[in-house]
């Protein structure tokens, strides 16, 4: 016994040192100089820093797993980064140059908000791949699309009764900042620099508007365009987060985007919610039928995956369009995806930014062909052939789409109604220089397709079919369109009067 404890304990000292070395890789000085103080001053922000993976691994160390085991695409970073863990300072003082919100800090070139630019230092094909995303065109196809920005001024402006009128205030930036651009994102701006007391004495910092914001298409100071904390939340970025119905529930809820609600009441969220606790949600890659039993968001839509024999069922991409082929919320009609992420540049007949006619037909020139709708339906079909049957998926699909069909009749009908108002002077539209969002019969036809028709479309895709039928779906369809219909000749009878 002797002899084999004396054989055995330098083995177990070198494992043990091998397990000390191994959680407590290398810290930059820099990266340590901003631990010292933040661990007093911010503990909370360094505490989610340690339980990260940036944390345990150097890019080195990274780089030497298999490329699908990675989870960072560079095939080199540079050569002051790639020895030590990713931390504050690798992070926060990075590109310094292109940064406007960078101040001085210590000794250090420091800048507040970091940024996919920042981030592509280390994941290059995923900043890529996000940046041709609509999520990362977020900000300005909302606020830079006169009709779309014209729903926000509408929807966040203060309202004023002077006796006969109804007036709008113009949407004050706060007040946006907290409503859409909270998802869409806000244009981050540094408006000057101001001097604070804190606990370490007199310090200077820059003064931003937009901030705080983590939206998804949030304009950063360095002109960069999105932020991957809408999803990997800062600071312990975690995988298993973003790969977790919850993260996206934070702006697909609803009723506008009701993905989350959705879930919730499908098969699929039954699953999670009952048996979630027992996966794995860190591993990459991502083993079907192992790791998880049922689809999360990501799952559908960003995750790598692969069978139990490792064979890849769907690419890792950044670019949620890519399994993607129809646009069904958020539009008056749902049609074919957008050709470009920056959809400020589509004009239908009308000269309308906006990617069908008022009646329902699509503006092809600017959205993908019926090809490219094959190929990113091929592309989702494949996850869900992973647990389903060929028969299932497609007749799965063929409801989906039938869906798109009579949400988009529906909507039809309400804009006829719509229209006829305008038509005979019972409420004012483009024609008469006014907002098309403003009046009560205006605000019925916006809840018929951003509400009523956008849950039928998700509660028919995911799943999800009770929620399509009375929460906010084909009842409150029909409901609206009678609705409509009722205020308008009420508007004539009264007019003749």
């Amino acid at each position: 016994m002797k002899k084999v404890f004396y054989l055995s304990f330098p083995l177990m000292v070198l494992l043990g040192w091998c397990s000390i070395t191994w959680a407590q890789p290398p810290i930059s000085e820099a990266t340590q100089s901003c631990l010292d103080c933040h661990a007093q001053v911010t503990p909370g922000i360094v505490e989610d820093w340690r339980k990260s993976l940036h944390s345990q691994i150097t890019p080195m160390q990274a780089m030497k797993k298999p490329i699908v085991e990675r989870m960072l695409s560079a095939s080199k970073v540079p050569p002051d980064l790639a020895g030590t863990v990713i931390g504050c300072a690798e992070c926060h003082t990075i590109n310094p140059d292109a940064h406007k919100d960078t101040f001085e800090h210590n000794g250090f070139q420091v800048h507040v908000v970091v940024t996919p630019k920042d981030c592509a230092t280390c994941h290059p094909l995923e900043a890529e791949q996000y940046s041709k995303n609509l999520m990362s065109h977020a900000h300005g196809n909302l606020l830079n699309n006169p009709v779309y920005h014209n729903l926000v001024e509408t929807t966040d402006g203060v309202q004023d009764f002077d006796g006969t009128n109804i007036t709008y205030k113009p949407a004050n930036k706060v007040t946006t900042a907290e409503s859409c651009a909270y998802c869409h994102g806000t244009k981050v701006e540094v408006k000057g620099k101001e001097k604070r007391e804190t606990e370490l004495g007199e310090m200077e910092f820059p003064v931003l508007s937009g901030w705080p914001n983590q939206g998804v298409g949030r304009i950063n100071p360095d002109g960069s365009m999105g932020s991957c904390t809408s999803c990997h939340t800062r600071h312990r970025f975690s995988i298993a987060m973003a790969r977790k119905p919850y993260t996206c529930a934070e702006c697909h809820k609803g009723p506008d985007v009701p993905a989350y609600k959705v879930y919730m009441v499908s098969k699929h969220g039954n699953i999670f919610y009952s048996m979630g606790k027992d996966w794995n949600f860190e591993d990459v890659p991502w083993v079907v039928g192992k790791d998880f039993s049922a689809p999360t968001c990501a799952t559908c839509h960003v995750s790598l995956l692969v069978d139990q024999n490792g064979n890849v069922v769907a690419k890792r991409t950044h670019q949620m369009n890519d399994r993607i082929p129809w646009r069904i919320f958020g539009l008056i009609y749902a049609h074919p995806h957008p050709k470009s992420a920056d959809t400020t540049i589509i004009k239908n007949k009308a000269g309308l930014p906006l990617p069908t006619e008022l009646t329902g037909e699509p503006v092809s020139q600017f959205l993908i062909d019926a090809q490219e709708m094959t190929k990113r339906k091929r592309n989702m079909e494949k996850v869900c052939m992973s647990c389903h049957s060929t028969t299932w998926v497609d007749n799965q699909f063929a409801r989906f789409e039938h869906t798109i069909e009579t949400t988009n009749a529906m909507t039809l009908t309400a804009t006829k109604v719509l229209l006829k108002a305008w038509k005979t002077g019972a409420a004012k539209g483009l024609a008469q220089g006014d907002s098309i969002f403003n009046e009560a019969i205006e605000k019925m036809w916006v809840e018929q397709w951003l509400f009523f028709a956008n849950s039928t479309r998700f509660a028919s895709g995911m799943a999800g079919a009770d929620y399509g039928t009375f929460a906010n779906g084909r009842w409150y369809m029909s409901k609206n369109i009678q609705q409509m219909k009722d205020w308008l000749e009420f508007k004539l009878k009264a007019k003749k009067d």
